[in-house]
């Protein structure tokens, strides 16, 4: 063999070794390039509320079940099975009596015999949102305040106020006052106006609050199964007692295609 063939056959070999080094580095590097930056996200007040309340686990459920009874100064108000998808689109209260309430949207609709439909839009809404209400707290439309400390029933929490954009749902001038535990981060309180069927003004020389608690996990995700309404003022604080609710039968479901679908002589309120 020449001298020369052999320097071709070793020029030859050192290229092909020298080209696959490269292309072995480079996919190297592409490898170490593409892996993904992951920075520390710091939680605004209203996010860590969220996380308290598992809010990416309670929107990873269809739909939330249960039974409710409503009660103001010893009367029963409501008693029914409430469904609502977690994403608050679209609800249905059943109540004892067999009648029922549906919302789907900004429509309600309920059965032509409910005994008291004047206050159908008024609940089909509510206590939903009283409900939801931890996992709500950054929807569309809601403005918060910076985060200050109010001092209720001798402990101190994080509080916030929060109002509403114009045309934000049915009542845009309704506000909250949010009472946080600021170790657990858990709402304790939240005192609010409801401004249906009256006027800002009247609203506000009668704002009450709304006490969470006996919380329990349902599936990851705590629930309150008691609450307390009091009557309520920004100088003193909490009042007496004026209603309660109780909750059973939490669970998560998957509702049927038609768990929504209303019934064609119910009446549009």
């Amino acid at each position: 063999m020449s001298h020369m063939f052999k320097s071709s056959i070793v020029c030859a070999l050192l290229l092909i070794l020298a080209t696959s080094c490269k292309s072995e580095k480079k996919e190297s590097i592409e490898v170490e390039t593409s892996e993904p930056i992951v920075e520390n996200k710091i939680l605004t007040p209203v996010e860590t509320i969220e996380k308290a309340y598992s809010k990416d686990v309670f929107l990873s459920n269809d739909a939330i079940e249960l039974d409710m009874v409503i009660s103001f100064g010893g009367n029963e108000r409501l008693n029914g099975k409430m469904t609502f998808l977690t994403n608050s689109t679209k609800g249905k209260i059943e109540l004892k009596d067999d009648t029922f309430i549906y919302y789907d949207g900004e429509k309600v609709f309920h059965s032509p015999n409910l005994k008291n439909a004047k206050a159908a839009r008024f609940d089909a809404y509510t206590w939903m949102y009283f409900l939801l209400f931890p996992n709500k707290l950054s929807d569309q439309g809601t403005i918060w305040s910076d985060v200050a400390t109010s001092e209720l029933n001798n402990k101190t929490y994080n509080t916030q106020t929060l109002t509403f954009e114009a045309n934000t749902g049915d009542a845009p001038d309704d506000w909250y006052i949010v009472y946080s535990d600021p170790t657990t981060n858990m709402i304790a309180y939240a005192a609010y106006i409801v401004t249906v069927n009256k006027s800002t003004e009247a609203a506000e020389s009668d704002p009450h609050a709304i006490g969470y608690s006996n919380y329990k996990m349902i599936d990851g995700v705590p629930i309150a199964h008691n609450w307390e309404f009091y009557e309520w003022s920004k100088d003193a604080g909490l009042g007496k007692v004026i209603g309660n609710t109780i909750i059973t039968n939490v669970k998560f479901v998957t509702p049927d295609a038609d768990a929504f679908s209303i019934p064609a002589d119910f009446i549009e309120k």
